[in-house]
């Protein structure tokens, strides 16, 4: 069955850094888009960041350009967010996602940024 695991988030202070992976199973990885969006409390899911395959194109959100990058590794059926210079706002449940005709989503993992 298709699975996406999201690790790697948990608690950071304003500033700081964290990198989200996603480890993918049950597809074929390589056709696939992969995404991040993120859910903070009280609003919508947005698209954080994307990355294709063959040639590989990245597309950020305007809040978070400059400081996230999206990256994939189709060898080890991964996709990376690594985040920088985390804001409060940051804050949210940050979701994996893999699109070709059809969509796939992880269960979501929380990011917290706080003092």
């Amino acid at each position: 069955q298709v699975q996406l695991v999201e690790s790697g988030g948990g608690l950071v202070q304003p500033g700081g850094s964290l990198r989200l992976s996603c480890s993918a199973s049950g597809f074929f990885f390589s056709s696939y888009v992969m995404s991040w969006y993120r859910q903070a409390p009280g609003k919508e899911r947005e698209l954080v960041a994307a990355i294709t395959s063959a040639p590989t194109i990245t597309n950020y959100a305007d809040s978070v350009k400059g400081r996230f990058t999206i990256s994939r590794d189709n060898a080890k059926n991964t996709v990376y967010l690594q985040m920088n210079s985390l804001k409060p706002e940051d804050t949210a449940v940050y979701y994996c996602s893999a699109k070709a005709y059809y969509v796939y989503w992880g269960q979501g993992i929380q990011v917290t940024v706080s003092s």
